[in-house]
């Protein structure tokens, strides 16, 4: 029997079935196996959660973001787009940009960091995501223990960031800032990012 047979994924006439789920749901391993998965599929409590297409405006706040943070975090850590963090058997997300505690850099052919291996994740809000970012992968994120988290909404095309911070004994995050034209922290590293640049062509 082949993979995809095995996996629901027959091919007839150039097109594919849905995956259909085994007993118990998919788990992390499932998502490094299964054939012809749609990119940028994520695992949230066994299910398989596919995404819509990249609009401009997510995609220019991941560009802004990730240049930025890439010239002002620490020479040790790494700043990545879509890579995924494996939480546990049944969880393995993607947020749009994360940045790695020192020295976490993966093999070559590794898919996935672990959450102890990560600094800050960042969402970026989009209109078929709302709950998910908003409400379902902060709350994921922060149960694993990853200190940072931000979350960007779109306003008048200009981003908004919200800034949380976690709180280790209630496993929760604190929003510690709302920052509209300029971001400016200390923490988890001194930063400053122009916001109102997400739309020059070279932030």
């Amino acid at each position: 029997m082949s993979a995809a047979h095995e996996y629901g994924l027959d091919e007839q006439y150039g097109q594919c079935e849905w995956p259909r789920p085994p007993q118990g749901g998919w788990t992390a391993d499932d998502l490094d196996r299964l054939p012809n998965l749609p990119p940028h599929t994520e695992l949230i409590d066994g299910s398989l959660v596919l995404v819509s297409p990249q609009a401009a405006f997510h995609a220019r706040v991941m560009k802004l973001l990730q240049i930025a943070l890439a010239n002002q975090a620490p020479v040790e850590s790494e700043v990545l787009p879509e890579m995924s963090i494996r939480l546990d058997e049944k969880n393995q997300l993607e947020p749009d940009v994360l940045v790695t505690r020192a020295y976490e850099f993966l093999d070559a052919y590794q898919t996935w960091y672990g959450p102890q291996q990560i600094l800050l994740a960042v969402e970026v809000v989009s209109p078929d995501s709302k709950e998910r970012d908003r409400e379902v992968k902060p709350r994921k994120y922060a149960g694993v223990g990853i200190p940072h988290f931000w979350r960007v909404e779109e306003d008048g095309g200009l981003p908004i960031v919200y800034v949380y911070e976690l709180d280790p004994a209630a496993k929760a995050y604190q929003p510690t800032g709302i920052y509209h034209d300029k971001l400016r922290l200390t923490v988890p590293f001194p930063i400053e990012i122009d916001l109102t640049a997400i739309n020059r062509r070279r932030p």
